[in-house]
């Protein structure tokens, strides 16, 4: 392993630690020319999880895509952090799950609009607006008169 600070050639492992998750060992190593520590993180290469995008192209999963779409809707909301990072974890789990690695991005969107109509109204509806790519005021108000609909519903 090359030393980020003085690109010496040679380390030694100090410490080495599986993350919570176990998908990750995390090893601190000491330059054996500046002796200077690092982190480096070790993870099995695998085959990328894909997504099936609406005109059939194939993507590579991203994760920050997800996320970042998911902050855009909880903006300026009282969603922490947390909840999204783990929304984010359970859209992934799902795509890992899946025999082919792959998921549709309408799936993705119907399970993070599920999830989001309990967590907030507010970014189920800003998050709606976006993914459904309402055209006009009244597709706004048709979501709108379901979601207090499912509210009635439900008690």
């Amino acid at each position: 392993m090359k030393c980020p600070f003085c690109n010496h050639l040679e380390d030694k492992v100090v410490d080495s630690r599986e993350t919570k998750e176990g998908d990750t060992v995390r090893r601190r190593r000491e330059c054996l020319g500046c002796e200077r520590r690092f982190t480096t993180y070790e993870r099995i290469d695998e085959v990328p999880y894909m997504v099936i995008k609406k005109d059939g192209r194939r993507e590579k999963f991203d994760r920050q895509k997800v996320l970042g779409g998911l902050l855009k809707a909880c903006e300026k909301r009282p969603v922490s952090m947390s909840k999204l990072s783990e929304l984010v974890n359970r859209v992934e789990a799902k795509v890992s799950d899946s025999p082919d690695r792959e998921i549709s991005t309408i799936d993705i969107g119907e399970y993070l609009m599920d999830n989001l109509r309990d967590l907030d109204k507010i970014a189920y509806v800003r998050f709606a607006s976006v993914y459904r790519d309402f055209q006009d005021e009244q597709a706004f108000f048709n979501e709108l008169k379901n979601l207090m609909r499912m509210k009635e519903n439900r008690g």
